[in-house]
C-alpha cells in the first residue's frame, strides 16, 4: 500500500450532504475536545470498540455508510471524530494515539482514514502534510468526497486555513489491539465539550468528557 492511499467520488453526493447537514446539527458538535495541537477546531468523538459497532450505527445512523467503507476488519478500537477548520484553524504536527487517555501504553493506530465531507471551492491552505520522521511524504490537498487512508504512525498536520469557509472532514484511528489493552478502551462512549454529553447509561460506559490536555 505503501504510506497511504486515497479513494475518489466514494459516496453519492447525497450521502455527503446528509452527512454534512446531521453533523453540523448534533448537539455534540462543538469547540473540539481534543488536544492542544487542534488549533481554533470544532468537533466531538466517538470511542468504541468493534463489538459495539452496531450501537454506534443505531444512535449515529449518518455515520454507517462512512463506517462500513473506511473499516478494516483487523481492527476492534476506533476513535472517530468530525473535524471542522475555519479561517485561521491548523493542526499542528503530532502522531495519532487518541485512546492513550484511557490506556497509557496503547500504541499508535494501524490505520487513519479522512473522508473530506466539505470542502470550500475557494479553498487556502488546509492541506493534510504527512511525514515519516524528517522525511515528508506527501502534501494533498483535500477534495470533497475523497477517503484519504494513512499508517497511524505517520506525523501529520494540517496547514492553517487562510480563506473563507468551512472545511469539514469525518476521521476514524483505527486500532489493532492485545485483548488486555483493548479491555481498557471503552466499549462506547462520545467525548464533547457540549452540556448535552452526558449521553445516557445505555448508551455509554464513560460519560464525562476527557480533559483537551490529556489526549496524544
Amino acid at each position: 500500500m505503501g504510506y497511504f492511499y486515497q479513494q475518489n467520488n466514494v459516496f453519492p453526493i447525497a450521502y455527503l450532504n446528509d452527512l454534512r447537514g446531521a453533523i453540523l446539527s448534533c448537539p455534540y458538535f462543538t469547540v473540539n475536545n481534543l488536544n492542544r495541537d487542534f488549533v481554533g477546531t470544532r468537533g466531538f468523538s466517538v470511542v468504541f470498540r468493534r463489538s459495539h459497532l452496531a450501537q454506534v450505527e443505531r444512535q449515529f445512523p449518518y455515520f454507517k455508510p462512512y463506517l462500513e467503507t473506511a473499516l478494516l476488519q483487523n481492527c476492534n478500537a476506533f476513535y472517530l471524530n468530525p473535524l471542522m477548520l475555519q479561517q485561521g484553524s491548523r493542526v499542528d504536527p503530532h502522531i495519532d494515539r487518541s485512546l492513550r487517555s484511557y490506556c497509557k501504553t496503547v500504541e499508535p493506530p494501524a490505520m487513519v482514514s479522512v473522508l473530506y465531507v466539505q470542502v470550500p471551492p475557494d479553498l487556502q491552505g488546509g492541506e493534510l502534510v504527512l511525514r515519516n520522521h524528517r522525511q515528508q511524504i506527501a502534501q494533498i490537498k483535500p477534495q470533497v468526497n475523497t477517503l484519504v487512508s494513512f499508517q497511524g504512525d505517520l506525523t501529520h498536520a494540517v496547514n492553517a486555513v487562510a480563506g473563507t469557509g468551512q472545511r469539514l472532514s469525518l476521521v476514524c484511528e483505527q486500532y489493532s489491539l492485545e485483548e488486555a489493552v483493548l479491555q481498557e478502551i471503552p466499549e462506547f462512549t462520545v467525548e464533547s465539550r457540549a452540556a448535552i454529553a452526558k449521553v445516557p447509561d445505555q448508551h455509554c460506559r464513560h460519560r464525562k468528557s476527557r480533559s483537551a490536555d490529556s489526549k496524544r
